[in-house]
């Protein structure tokens, strides 16, 4: 039995992420299974990074 997860970040966030931290055209070629697990990680880091940015400012 196969589990999908759903996607928390919009596409437009990941897209623009992806775009940041340099692997887009991966993802373009690709689509998303195909970037490194590392890029997945630094991904995840860098939104977790902007909404506590986010948060401090409406703080």
């Amino acid at each position: 039995m196969s589990r999908r997860r759903r996607s928390t970040m919009s596409e437009e966030l990941k897209i623009e992420l992806a775009k940041e931290l340099g692997f887009y055209d991966t993802v373009q070629k690709e689509g998303w299974g195909g970037i490194r697990a590392k890029d997945a990680g630094n991904m995840i880091k860098r939104a977790i990074q902007m909404a506590e940015e986010a948060a401090a400012r409406k703080g």
